[in-house]
């Protein structure tokens, strides 16, 4: 899971979330969990490589402890 966070604001239908978030709790998930797989798979789908750990690809640098 990534360290940092940025918020993503959005609108939508009231009874559109009002369902998402009930079928959301009926699987054991937040909301936030799903539009993150949502957006992982979407990335992954349409060929987009992204950064998801930054640290760890400077954690094993020259000069790094």
């Amino acid at each position: 899971m990534e360290k940092k966070t940025a918020r993503l604001t959005l609108l939508i239908d009231p009874h559109k979330k009002r369902a998402f978030e009930q079928l959301c709790a009926a699987q054991d998930l937040t909301p936030s969990q799903v539009v993150r797989q949502l957006i992982r798979d979407y990335l992954r789908d349409h060929g987009v490589e992204y950064e998801s750990r930054p640290d760890l690809a400077t954690k094993d640098a020259p000069g790094r402890e």
